[in-house]
């Protein structure tokens, strides 16, 4: 579907000019607010214990109207696409807005630029082609080694159209398709079974991870992680120097350091990062960006939900905090400018300052380097599930591949390392930066009050001196 076409308007039957001026009135005294409408088709396809165990289609439309007045928001949503539904949320909206007589701020900015234009996953492949491709990731992950004793995995893709109408007419779109891919596998030997996976994924079709070349290297590596934990050992605990390898673990970045940068948290000041704008935050050659401009990444819009053109942020320029993320309703408050981060799960969310892609840049040591300048230590490269508390940065990471160092060169795998700290301080302890910057493999979702949406992650590999590692030897 292009997207010149008049998606919301012509297939439900709305007449555009009378919904405008039903968002006019309602937005009439509010210092901001828009009419947000989506459109949204998903499918996926589940495969365990060698035949398909699930598929899924799904189609969801509906709007969210929201006006902001002050610090107030008010916010209504129907999956009803219709003038009198529409009314109807006007009506519950526009009271937020009674005694208030604000300044309508103004509208985004424009873009020439589309990341997406007509870019329809759902239809780049037949149904028996997706089908066949799960199939033959089983067949092709039991052959690979005696070991496997099992082998799951999913394919997921949607197709979004939204659609964003301001009061006074302005009005912005964008299509946003999103593909992912997963393969897990169980090995076992004497008795002992160990997992392993791979996940990727992105915005673009299906085509990327048909080709043969690409899946065949999506079992091998979650069967290598597999057979790797099996010959593991228990991880020694206490305080050491841990080395992250490049791409992934920048989930630990994401969660301990990007959610203290989002705007909300330091208006309110329940940010371990609140008040510090030009201050030194991290050591010297640490640079923190949040990218939604790069092509096919998960996290990347042409624009938010708000209409205003995704950017590259720099947080973090050697060391020292520069900004926070922004959508409109916060960085108004807080006088600066919104950086494009403004985000929703769905129409039945309102907008909250939310990361993209939030990356490290590379530094200019060698990963080799790296390794061979740590005496005693773990090198972590994989992570699993964390908790973090915003307020104070305080963090638990669990690895789900690691290994020991021993006098500057890799030994042993070993099982149930966590990582232990606060972001802030962790930040502080980084001595070496690799020259490797990489970007994950397109599998981030990132929770915030209740709402998930796809972001990405990246960094190089990087030495922190002194972190707290939690360990299962005896």
């Amino acid at each position: 579907m292009s997207q010149s076409d008049d998606l919301f308007f012509s297939r439900t039957g709305m007449d555009r000019g009378r919904v405008q001026g039903v968002v006019d009135d309602a937005l009439a005294k509010a210092d901001d607010g828009e009419l947000f409408l989506e459109y949204r088709q998903s499918e996926s396809f589940a495969f365990d214990d060698g035949r398909l165990k699930a598929a899924s289609f799904d189609t969801m439309q509906g709007f969210g109207l929201r006006a902001v007045s002050g610090e107030a928001t008010g916010y209504a949503h129907a999956s009803e696409l219709s003038e009198d539904a529409v009314k109807r949320a006007a009506a519950t909206v526009r009271a937020v807005a009674q005694g208030h007589s604000g300044a309508a701020a103004l509208a985004p900015a424009r873009t020439n630029k589309h990341l997406y234009t007509d870019v329809d996953p759902l239809g780049s492949a037949q149904f028996e082609a997706k089908v066949k491709l799960l199939e033959e990731i089983n067949s092709y992950a039991r052959t690979r080694d005696p070991r496997v004793k099992q082998v799951s995995c999913s394919l997921t893709g949607e197709w979004q159209n939204i659609e964003i109408v301001r009061a006074g007419g302005e009005t912005y779109r964008d299509i946003r398709p999103l593909v992912r891919i997963g393969v897990s596998i169980v090995v076992e030997e004497d008795g002992r079974q160990e997992s392993g996976s791979y996940g990727g994924g992105g915005r673009g079709t299906y085509e990327t991870y048909l080709a043969t070349g690409y899946w065949q290297g999506a079992v091998d590596e979650a069967l290598r992680q597999a057979l790797v934990n099996l010959a593991s050992v228990p991880a020694p605990a206490g305080e050491m120097t841990v080395v992250l390898g490049p791409g992934w673990p920048g989930i630990l970045l994401h969660e301990a350091i990007g959610h203290g940068l989002e705007g909300d948290f330091n208006r309110k000041k329940t940010s371990a990062f609140a008040g510090l704008l030009g201050q030194r935050v991290a050591a010297p050659g640490v640079t923190v960006v949040d990218d939604g401009t790069i092509g096919g990444r998960r996290g990347s819009l042409t624009i938010d939900d708000e209409g205003t053109p995704s950017s590259c942020t720099v947080l973090i320029e050697d060391g020292i905090l520069k900004s926070y993320m922004q959508d409109r309703h916060n960085a108004r408050l807080m006088g600066v400018n919104p950086t494009g981060n403004g985000r929703r799960q769905s129409y039945a969310n309102s907008v909250m300052p939310r990361m993209t892609n939030t990356t490290m840049l590379g530094g200019d040591k060698d990963p080799g380097e790296i390794l061979a300048s740590v005496k005693k230590g773990i090198y972590a490269t994989n992570f699993g599930g964390g908790q973090v508390d915003i307020t104070n940065g305080k963090f638990v990471f669990s690895c789900t591949e690691a290994y020991l160092i021993e006098d500057g060169k890799l030994g042993p795998a070993i099982k149930g390392a966590t990582l232990i700290g606060n972001g802030p301080d962790a930040l502080t302890r980084v001595s070496m930066i690799g020259n490797d910057m990489k970007l994950d493999t397109g599998i981030g979702v990132c929770g915030k009050n209740g709402q998930s949406v796809p972001v990405g992650v990246g960094q190089p590999t990087l030495r922190l001196d002194g972190l707290t590692v939690g360990g299962t030897a005896a």
